[in-house]
């Protein structure tokens, strides 16, 4: 019998690497209010300051699943957690706009690194009967840290904005940003601490040749009989890829990886193009665009990181039991569904300066009177009458009091839009894919392929997240939101007719029935 506290307590510590990329990436949503106009960034520079992360953690998938095959998961994953904390301590401290990107981009080698090696290494030693519950606590942790990273960048502005003795004293007024990008350091120590109290992945220790290490850890997490039936089963694999050469890209190419290869490429990139890195990076940018302003719509996003939450620990209670294809179909219908509605939403949106609106605008409101009274059918339009206006600088500055005096629409219906959306994406794509990848790649290439479909991942992530704040500044909230939509149907089609049900199946069973040369 598999010892289920064991191999929990180890995925959990594993998964704390999860927190670290969900609080990493998130915590940004808060911080780019403050930082476009502390460095007068335009919108591709904005962009810019959240998705160089992504980008530097795209290069590091290229080499995490090798280095984690020639030294071991374990001590690549605490590689990865030195970098978060030097991220941290450096990102609040940036005097300049160079060296707080150059301090995210040292954080996502991390994060590409523990991405990628953290739900390998959870496949690896959970059993069978409960891997896609394991490997999901690593997506459980991700949405945890998005959600702690919102609720902390909300709490920051509470104590800046409380004038508290004690609040002043530390620098909360005037240094929110800092504040934020700093309380990474925390849960980046804890992480590091805990790696020592797990144990190295069995599958690589046989890898390796080192069975007697590997045999007492395989007995821990699944029994003893199992484990010598474990063990009998990697061997027998092994044995077939003795002659072989080391794993190498072209063998990714193989005829006998066509299918397994496709998969994983379209399901890295549709976890991406239907657009979560958007809400998740850019929450409060978004709801503000309905109006709602400040204070309100870092609360909802507070609301986004809750309910992302909620349907992750959905789905990992379902994945195991209706499997990942269900959930995967069901998922991808919501996110269609959502995104519609976020386009019908912001589609259907006035704007409208009254009379009293220019008083909004404290320094120069006799520049905002020719648009009084003027309806805008769509944000772009309104943007750029508020910066001829203004001009970029001042309408930048002002958009969000703006936005709020102007807009006629339902605000409701934005914010049931997003919470859909994430709602749908948390229950299926978000933890799916991750699984997916642990399990549909043969044990020879397995860290090189996973490292490759997770820098495709990771590129789209770092395109979509680069263009947002353009796409809503030249293209509009609607029609963004429905080219996202567009993308989800497209994906829903390709898993409804190719994505094969893996739940309950050992790695090497897969890999004798997915892997295939043809013909046979």
């Amino acid at each position: 019998m598999p010892n289920r506290i064991y191999v929990i307590r180890t995925a959990l510590i594993v998964a704390l690497g999860g927190f670290l990329m969900g609080f990493d990436a998130s915590v940004i949503s808060g911080v780019v209010k403050f930082i476009e106009p502390e460095f007068n960034l335009t919108k591709l520079e904005l962009g810019w300051s959240v998705s160089s992360l992504t980008l530097t953690a795209t290069l590091a998938m290229m080499i995490a699943g090798p280095l984690s095959d020639r030294f071991g998961r374990k001590r690549v994953l605490v590689a990865a957690s030195i970098l978060y904390a030097v991220s941290a301590i450096g990102s609040a401290l940036a005097p300049t706009f160079i060296i707080l990107v150059i301090a995210r981009m040292v954080g996502g080698l991390g994060v590409g690194a523990s991405l990628i090696i953290a739900p390998m290494y959870i496949a690896e030693i959970a059993p069978p009967s409960m891997r896609g519950q394991m490997v999901s606590f690593n997506q459980l942790n991700i949405v945890l840290g998005i959600s702690v990273a919102f609720f902390t960048n909300y709490l920051i502005l509470q104590f800046a904005d409380s004038q508290a003795a004690w609040a002043l004293s530390l620098g909360f007024d005037g240094n929110e940003w800092r504040w934020m990008l700093g309380l990474e350091t925390l849960p980046a120590v804890l992480y590091f601490v805990g790696l020592f109290f797990v144990p190295r992945s069995p599958r690589w220790l046989l890898m390796h040749g080192r069975k007697e290490e590997a045999l007492p850890i395989m007995q821990m997490a699944v029994g003893n009989v199992a484990a010598m039936q474990e063990l009998s089963e990697i061997q027998k694999s092994m044995a077939k890829e003795v002659n072989k050469e080391k794993g190498s890209i072209k063998d990714l190419f193989a005829p006998a990886m066509r299918l397994v290869i496709t998969i994983g490429v379209v399901v890295a990139v549709l976890q991406q193009i239907t657009g979560i890195n958007s809400v998740f990076f850019y929450a409060p940018i978004i709801f503000e665009q309905s109006g709602i302003g400040t204070d309100a719509s870092f609360v909802q996003a507070i609301l986004v990181g809750l309910v992302n939450l909620v349907f992750t620990v959905a789905a990992i209670a379902l994945i195991d039991k209706l499997g990942r294809k269900p959930l995967l179909v069901f998922g991808l219908s919501g996110i269609t569904i959502a995104m519609m509605v976020l386009a019908y939403g912001f589609g259907e949106a006035t704007y409208t300066l009254t009379p009293d609106s220019p008083a909004v605008v404290v320094e120069t409101p006799e520049a905002l009177v020719p648009l009084v009274g003027q309806t805008f059918d769509s944000d772009v339009a309104f943007k750029d009458a508020l910066q001829e206006a203004l001009g970029e600088e001042t309408a930048t500055l002002y958009e969000s009091r703006l936005i709020t005096e102007a807009i006629t629409m339902n605000p409701t219906l934005i914010l049931f839009g997003i919470l859909g959306f994430v709602a749908a994406f948390a229950i299926s794509i978000g933890p799916v894919m991750w699984v997916l990848f642990s399990e549909l790649f043969p044990n020879r290439i397995r860290g090189l392929a996973i490292s490759f479909v997770g820098l495709i991942n990771s590129t789209v992530s770092f395109l979509v997240q680069l263009v947002f704040p353009w796409e809503l500044a030249t293209l509009g909230s609607s029609m963004t939101f429905l080219i996202y939509g567009l993308f989800a149907a497209a994906g829903l089609v390709f898993v409804l007719m190719v994505v094969p049900e893996t739940k309950g199946r050992s790695l090497e069973e897969l890999e004798a029935e997915l892997v295939r040369t043809p013909g046979t």
